[in-house]
């Protein structure tokens, strides 16, 4: 069992509560019983796997196939998986996998594909992916400043649904855009000021959403790239929504119209 903060496995995967440390070392964290069931379902290749015995007696079946799915097993004492882990209360597991172990391409023939410029906060990343994934969204792309997309808060958000969405990072996201318009894909970009509301777009088309960042919105680079500019009516003095809320809109009306055209 490991018990020291001073054991080396464990000084390096501390440092990967660290984003600069995931890319050093090619590495990123998964923590929880949720991510790990789903890593297992998927036959997610994982480096190490760290578990406290509790942990093991409360989910022998996990384990075992853990076991043969990861490079490295270790047992941890609680207290140590404290120090492992970036959550306040671990429940006993973490793992760690290799970050490009994700290669995901777009198919050909997208019915609808989301782009995300600049999107900060972690939380609403993990959504948009549990959002779409729910919605049957068949790509996103992010943009290459936004939060990383194996960042250990987006995993969690995400609710284990991480592993389903195919996603990659793009740093061109404007000769992205301008491929994908020259094909005759409608361009939808969510604004204040849109001049359509999200139940007047046609989601039947093919379609590329454009989802803004938190605080400043679209870039203008990508903003006017747009065919199409939509807004949420809101009520009561609400000014705006944030974006994980507003594409969870967007999405469920495109879901809508899927479904009764189908």
């Amino acid at each position: 069992m490991l018990t020291s903060l001073q054991n080396p496995l464990v000084k390096e995967i501390r440092k990967l509560h660290k984003t600069q440390e995931r890319h050093r070392q090619n590495l990123h964290l998964l923590e929880g019983t949720n991510l790990l069931e789903v890593a297992t379902k998927v036959n997610y290749p994982l480096v190490t796997v760290l578990a406290t015995q509790l942990w093991q007696k409360k989910h022998y079946s996990l384990w075992e196939a853990l076991q043969t799915q990861a490079e490295r097993i270790e047992t941890v004492s609680p207290e140590l998986m404290k120090n492992l882990a970036t959550t306040v209360n671990p429940d006993g597991i973490i793992a760690t996998a290799y970050r490009d172990s994700r290669q995901s391409q777009p198919t050909e023939n997208l019915r609808l594909g989301l782009i995300g410029d600049r999107i900060q906060d972690p939380g609403n990343l993990g959504t948009i992916i549990r959002t779409a994934v729910a919605t049957d969204v068949d790509f996103l792309w992010l943009s290459g400043d936004s939060v990383d997309l194996d960042n250990p808060k987006v995993m969690r958000s995400s609710v284990g649904e991480w592993f389903k969405i195919q996603a990659k990072v793009e740093n061109d996201l404007v000769s992205l855009i301008k491929k994908y318009q020259s094909q005759g894909y409608q361009i939808i970009a969510t604004s204040l000021e849109g001049n359509k509301t999200h139940w007047q777009i046609d989601f039947t088309k093919p379609t590329i959403l454009l989802l803004g960042n938190e605080a400043q919105g679209l870039s203008p680079e990508l903003a006017n790239l747009a065919t199409e500019t939509v807004k949420i009516p809101l009520a009561n003095g609400v000014e705006s929504l944030n974006v994980a809320m507003a594409t969870a809109f967007l999405l469920a009306e495109y879901q809508r119209q899927i479904i009764n055209s189908d």
